[in-house]
């Protein structure tokens, strides 16, 4: 039997921290004339960015700065040229995105024809192993598969001439909410409803900041006072109720969440981009500014190390945690911190904070560096092709927000002066349940399977193997042979305590005095052959001969 080939793991590394802040306010106590105002230029940029998309959707690989050139200033007589400039920018940023979700599509689309060619290939009835999986399970099933991979043969190969043809499919406003239209009793909305959500998701009014103009952007300022005032296209000017055809909200924001480095930023005139947006469902004006800032550096994955690690591991519905010191040993008992993934986008988003949250509470707590979690990624699991019949697996897989948690947890964890290390996935689950979950299970700690696959991460990410210790030296069980490399080394405080003399071991721990002192008596053995003689034995005289 050949020994199973296990694939290479990948070294642990230092996640990028985040580069970019992003904070947001309500718009209160707004007029009439405010929200008839903040409708009019929204829906005429928002038009004008169609026909931009349009444009830019046109040109496919053509495209130059000649073209780009030629739509801002076409969109420029329209509104102004700095709205002009934002509009073009996020028409080049939504087709780019764009390419790229069509580039993962047809890798997704190879893969799903590799697996069902290599599948049919198989006997039916074949069964499948660890490496590569086996044939369909009836000629039915294998007549079904067939027609599949027809269908997606169809789909990769339009999916590659659009692809060299420089064509893109995209939909202003969200294509899930566009396929709602076709089930309003489902989603639980009128057509007036739909309508006016659909509409308001294709206004524009963003604007993009400038460093050294006023307060970082000319387009939508907003002073450190908290007014906010708006640039009009030129139709609108009419609505100016200022100079220079701004419009001024009565609104006055007061962001509660980094207000001091933003105001900071707009004191000396550093680039701010700003946008609008309109909330149907509450009925509620937000203003959200963004901006960038330097990437932070991240520190030595040594330095990481050095106070030990949080090793996490990522669930359908928890985080399970638990606290490594730097030789890999784990400390005290295992955390869960659990979420509900079952409702909206919103409340998943919150859960999701709030789980993160707690964990890095608990790390500031144990006083360590650095969190260690898996570099998940489950876009190949997800797919009909390898997991046709767990379809429950399938939906478990897809319920985890791996990218969102990711970005969550780096942005977060850079403002408690925490370091995220990313580990290879690979055999942390089985690895931990062979060598950890049993030993560490006791009638006061229940230990899971995923709370030890946590200590299998926070091993790897400290570089340590997931095995609890390595085989005893050569010649005797002491270190006579050298010192074993998985536990703590000779010069390590409290490596190992001094042993207790022999009668104060737990057997006999009772307590003495000077009258009781003695020792233990040898105890009487159950055997025929060892059993105490009545018999004295006396050495008897030399014989006298002669």
């Amino acid at each position: 039997m050949s020994k199973k080939q296990l694939r290479p793991i990948g070294a642990p590394f230092v996640a990028l921290g985040p580069s970019g802040v992003a904070i947001r306010d309500r718009l209160k106590h707004l007029t009439t004339e405010d929200d008839k105002v903040l409708r009019l230029v929204g829906e005429h940029l928002g038009n004008l960015a169609l026909l931009d998309l349009k444009a830019r959707c046109a040109d496919g690989n053509e495209h130059s700065t000649d073209t780009w050139a030629a739509r801002k200033q076409g969109l420029t007589a329209a509104s102004s040229s700095r709205w002009a400039g934002s509009i073009t920018k996020a028409t080049h940023d939504q087709w780019a995105l764009s390419r790229r979700c069509q580039l993962a599509h047809i890798q997704s689309l190879e893969a799903g024809v590799r697996t069902l060619m290599h599948r049919l290939s198989q006997p039916v009835g074949e069964k499948g192993t660890k490496r590569a999986p086996g044939g369909y399970r009836s000629k039915g099933e294998w007549f079904q598969k067939t027609r599949r991979l027809h269908t997606l043969e169809h789909r990769l190969d339009r999916a590659r001439a659009d692809r060299d043809n420089g064509v893109v499919h995209v939909v202003r406003g969200g294509r899930r909410l566009l396929n709602t239209r076709h089930n309003l009793g489902k989603a639980q909305l009128t057509e007036a409803e739909w309508r006016r959500r659909w509409e308001t998701e294709r206004w524009f009014l963003a604007a993009d900041g400038e460093s050294g103009k006023r307060y970082g952007n000319e387009t939508i300022r907003v002073t450190p006072e908290g007014e906010v005032s708006i640039k009009l296209p030129a139709p609108l000017a009419h609505h100016a109720n200022t100079r220079h055809g701004r419009y001024v909200l009565a609104s006055k924001i007061a962001f509660a969440h980094r207000g001091a480095e933003w105001a900071d930023r707009i004191t000396a005139n550093r680039a701010v981009a700003y946008r609008i947006h309109l909330d149907v469902q509450r009925g509620r004006w937000y203003l959200t500014a963004s901006w960038q800032r330097p990437a932070v550096k991240t520190i030595p994955l040594e330095t990481a190390r050095a106070k030990g690690m949080i090793g996490v591991d990522t669930n359908a519905d928890h985080f399970a945690a638990y606290q490594l010191d730097r030789h890999g040993n784990p400390v005290g008992d295992p955390h869960r911190f659990f979420y509900d993934l079952s409702g909206t986008a919103q409340y998943r988003d919150a859960q999701i904070r709030h789980a993160i949250t707690q964990v890095l509470h608990w790390a500031k707590r144990c006083g360590v560096a650095a969190i260690a979690i898996e570099d998940l990624d489950f876009t190949a699991e997800k797919t009909r092709e390898k997991h046709g019949r767990k379809k429950w697996f399938r939906q478990l897989i897809s319920k985890i927000p791996t990218g969102k948690l990711k970005g969550r947890l780096v942005s977060m964890a850079a403002e408690q002066g925490l370091s995220i290390v990313a580990v290879d996935p690979a055999y942390t689950s089985q690895w931990g349940a062979q060598h950890w979950q049993k030993p560490l299970a006791a009638p006061r700690r229940k230990m899971s399977r995923h709370d030890a696959a946590g200590i299998a991460i926070g091993r790897r990410a400290l570089g340590h193997p997931i095995r609890r210790r390595t085989a005893p030296p050569q010649h005797h069980q002491s270190d006579g042979a050298g010192h074993r490399t998985v536990q703590a080394d000779r010069d390590v405080g409290g490596r190992e305590g001094t042993r207790p003399p022999v009668t104060e071991r737990a057997h006999d721990s009772r307590a003495r005095t000077e009258t009781t002192r003695g020792t233990r008596a040898t105890s009487a053995s159950k055997t025929v052959r060892d059993a105490r003689s009545a018999w004295t034995w006396v050495q008897d005289p030399l014989l006298i001969t002669g």
